[in-house]
């Protein structure tokens, strides 16, 4: 390609560089420069790439791309913002792949991966299409699965991936747009025919400080769609109509004043139903991934889906045959007695909304397994542990991707929020040591948990009763704390003894004795729990 065509979408400063030049392609990494190439000297926030020219030009680079003129002898471009030059000059070198798309950006700080998910599913189930995919799990062509590193790819990557999308024979793009690629100009050049803003809650504030210039570089989506979608229900909702430069529609499943609306809302553990009314439309929706957050996924989807003239009607046809997202509230089989969840939450808000959902199946015991990513956020690693103690019953804190972080250094900052709870826990900083790691020491005697079902049964056979729903409250508290206990400190022995003496009594009409037994015995194990928290602390 000739290098006028490449400076004809450039505010050019000053040009050294023949405009009849033939690039071969385009560089931004020294070690990669080939004969021919322009390289972009871009100031990053690790590394200042104006460092590496002299490096690129003995590698054959025929141009420089720079905000500040080179120190070695090749001729260069200077521009004001050479990172923003290079996005530019990267649309412009793959002959601007996203007009010949129909491109919808998703943006928000959960649920991108799932919806990015369920609109290629929809697209492609509703217009009989192909659909190309960029995001955190993997980036999709059709059916080709490519891997991926970041949730949006740098802006060389990005606009090659576009290319090969139109190819191959893709008609529309989805894609998840970060924060970082906003502000970081890599979907500069990128004009979305929809937009659409999930949530937003506590992340990458160690990139944008507050929660209010993260809410703003979130809205630069809507200064680059023709339709922006909006969950009215979420708290920085405001931001984003205010900060619009594109009709705005928003969706809620509390308010009656959205253009879509979600009512007869029903949750369980195969899923969510309800009915999404939209203008006169009105049709049940079905959605096999469970939890509140999936009622808004799927809102999400449908306003796109409304927003592309989509009827409701084969909305709720595509939803209903959407398969789980890997990753995303995904249930693994097992040959025992429990289920395993994956949930790729990593954020407060996330596994409070993961957490609180797994909670409303009733699990006679939860166990948490997280742990937190380094060289991102630290502010947010107490809260995880926090909540993470205030959900589970039991929780195994471990390392997750600490890139250059030390795993054990992470792990201190979630322990004080995790420690305010008093819920039991351990700590393996090795991840395939924690996965496999289960505090078991209960299964070596059913004949505890027989009496404890026995008990609680009995308990509950008497609610109606004042005296019994006060002693239900303490019973299942008791019942949970000696739990662990039996796992660590006490002779379950004892256990059993208690248990039986308080049921017998019970059922042979002593109970106000049973009650006086219960009291006492429980002040003990009260002391005996606090020890074992102790103990486990200092593990």
């Amino acid at each position: 390609m000739k290098l006028k065509r490449l400076l004809s979408v450039l505010d050019v400063c000053e040009c050294t560089a023949d405009p009849e030049l033939d690039i071969r392609d385009i560089s931004f990494d020294s070690r990669t420069t080939q004969p021919g190439d322009l390289f972009a000297a871009v100031c990053g926030y690790e590394s200042d790439g104006h460092r590496f020219i002299g490096a690129a030009a003995e590698r054959g680079a025929a141009v420089v791309l720079c905000q500040r003129k080179p120190e070695v002898e090749i001729p260069y471009i200077l521009v004001a913002d050479s990172r923003l030059a290079l996005s530019r000059i990267c649309c412009e070198f793959f002959d601007n792949p996203s007009r010949e798309l129909t491109m919808i950006g998703v943006t928000g700080t959960n649920g991108k991966t799932t919806v990015t998910t369920l609109i290629k599913h929809m697209l492609e189930q509703c217009l009989h299409t192909k659909v190309g995919l960029i995001g955190t799990n993997a980036n999709v062509i059709g059916d080709e699965v490519l891997h991926t590193e970041h949730t949006t790819p740098d802006a060389y990557e990005l606009q090659k991936l576009l290319r090969r999308m139109v190819d191959a024979g893709c008609t529309h793009a989805v894609m998840e747009v970060s924060s970082h690629s906003l502000v970081l100009h890599r979907v500069e050049g990128i004009r979305f025919r929809v937009g659409i803003f999930t949530n937003l809650s506590q992340d990458h504030l160690d990139f944008h400080k507050t929660m209010e210039a993260y809410a703003a570089a979130k809205a630069q989506l809507f200064a680059q769609s023709d339709v922006g979608i909006v969950n009215a229900d979420d708290d920085w909702a405001h931001v984003m109509l205010e900060h619009a430069k594109c009709p705005m529609h928003t969706y809620s499943a509390k308010r009656n004043d959205a253009d879509l609306v979600a009512k007869d809302i029903r949750l369980s553990a195969s899923g969510v139903r309800f009915v999404a009314m939209h203008g006169d439309a009105i049709a049940r929706m079905r959605l096999g991934i469970p939890g509140m957050f999936s009622v808004y996924n799927a809102l999400s989807v449908i306003a796109c889906a409304c927003a592309l003239g989509i009827s409701l009607d084969d909305c709720a046809a595509a939803l209903d045959t959407a398969k789980p997202v890997k990753g995303r509230a995904e249930v693994l089989e097992t040959d025992g007695d429990y289920a395993i969840l994956i949930d790729y939450a990593v954020t407060p808000d996330a596994i409070d909304n993961i957490l609180t959902t797994v909670r409303e199946f009733a699990p006679a015991r939860l166990v948490f397994l997280f742990g937190c990513g380094g060289d991102r956020d630290r502010g947010k690693r107490p809260k995880m542990g926090r909540i993470a103690g205030q959900k589970a019953d039991f929780v195994i804190v471990t390392s997750d991707n600490p890139r250059t972080e030390d795993p054990e250094a992470i792990i201190a900052d979630i322990l004080p929020g995790l420690k305010e709870t008093h819920t039991p826990y351990v700590v393996r900083p090795d991840r395939r040591e924690a996965i496999a790691y289960a505090p078991d020491g209960e299964k070596d005697n059913p004949e505890f948990l027989d009496l404890v079902n026995q008990f609680l049964v009995c308990m509950f056979a008497e609610s109606d009763n004042m005296i019994f729903r006060v002693l239900l409250r303490s019973s299942r508290e008791l019942a949970h704390v000696t739990y662990y206990i039996v796992a660590y400190t006490l002779d379950t022995q004892e256990l059993c003894k208690t248990y039986r003496t308080v049921l017998d009594g019970l059922t042979s009409g002593h109970a106000s004795e049973a009650i006086d037994y219960w009291c006492g015995w429980s002040d003990r194990v009260t002391v005996q729990y606090r020890e074992a928290l102790l103990q486990l602390g200092s593990e």
